[in-house]
């Protein structure tokens, strides 16, 4: 968490933006922000995500592009 509140990652498989690609996009609180990982797996994407990130499990009311999450 910083003084700014919680950063959360959020990984898509392919999501339509991206058809070819995995994508991990940051969320700072609930609100989008323009900072983004993509990669060809999802190995990838995981390995350019910050250090020191917990995954949390997805929820199944996530959208279902929605592979993961990681604050």
């Amino acid at each position: 968490m910083t003084s700014e509140g919680l950063s959360i990652w959020v990984i898509y498989d392919h999501p339509t933006d991206f058809p070819d690609r995995y994508v991990a996009r940051r969320f700072q609180n609930d609100r989008p922000t323009a900072q983004f990982v993509e990669g060809a797996t999802l190995d990838e994407v995981r390995e350019k995500l910050p250090f020191g990130l917990a995954q949390f499990p997805r929820h199944p009311q996530d959208d279902p592009k929605i592979v993961e999450t990681w604050f």
